[in-house]
């Protein structure tokens, strides 16, 4: 019976620093089928992809098993909602229309079974961040320069956006420190105390590390790890959120 609200991110399929990427695309397939029989509905938090670009006529080769993965889950009435990240932010219409899935850009604030609040977001694009990554994402989302982007030849492009992403990654420039979750602790205790509706659960990516904390006020932050090497995701079932790895 179909239930259960699933929720992952950071699989940055695609990177050059995976060191098996059919491996992992296996692995993640396998979680896709594995949880087809009891989920309602999936949300991708964002850097699902390492980089992806769709221009106007062509998009970019690779990840056809995820994609089919994705699809069936949709076909056999799976919602799946994708969040841009900050290495996928550049997903325009064709995903969507052929996976048959909702993109969303930003913080999402709705309510699931049980009547429980959620606030969803990648976590890029909440709590304090150096004014350059505020700078650099600002202009990723600048629709002028996403033009004369697409301009460039893909030969350019596509190397470009990888290594960028490596070098990020060495010198941890889009991915926080493993104690980095504190300022999204401070984030989503200011909130509650400050805005409205109350939120009982924030859900958020991009940090690569695993939490699960209850704040002051009961509420509760989770945050994803990745599928990079924790390969961790977490489950709703109306009732309770729990922090699970794949394969058990």
């Amino acid at each position: 019976m179909r239930t259960l609200t699933y929720f992952i991110s950071d699989l940055h399929l695609g990177a050059g620093y995976i060191s098996d990427p059919r491996a992992q695309e296996k692995r993640i397939v396998g979680f896709l089928r594995h949880i087809a029989p009891t989920a309602k509905r999936l949300f991708l938090l964002g850097d699902i992809l390492d980089y992806w670009w769709e221009y106007r006529d062509v998009v970019p080769r690779g990840f056809t098993r995820f994609f089919g993965a994705l699809a069936e889950l949709a076909d056999s009435g799976v919602e799946i909602i994708w969040f841009k990240g900050n290495h996928d932010i550049w997903i325009f219409d064709y995903l969507p229309s052929e996976i048959g899935m909702k993109v969303h850009d930003g913080v999402m604030v709705t309510s699931l079974e049980g009547g429980a609040t959620f606030m969803l977001e990648h976590g890029d694009g909440v709590g304090p961040r150096p004014a350059s990554f505020r700078f650099l994402r600002s202009m990723f989302r600048c629709r002028p320069l996403q033009k004369l982007f697409a301009a460039i030849h893909p030969r350019w492009t596509v190397g470009l956006a990888h290594a960028w992403s490596a070098h990020s990654r060495k010198t941890g420039g889009f991915v926080p420190p493993e104690n980095a979750g504190h300022t999204l602790v401070e984030f989503a205790e200011h909130y509650n105390l400050t805005a409205s509706p109350r939120i009982d659960y924030f859900v958020f990516g991009h940090h690569h590390n695993l939490l699960d904390q209850t704040l002051s006020d009961g509420s509760r932050l989770v945050i994803l790890g990745d599928w990079i090497s924790r390969f961790s995701y977490a489950v709703w079932d109306g009732k309770e959120m729990r922090l699970e790895t794949y394969p058990e």
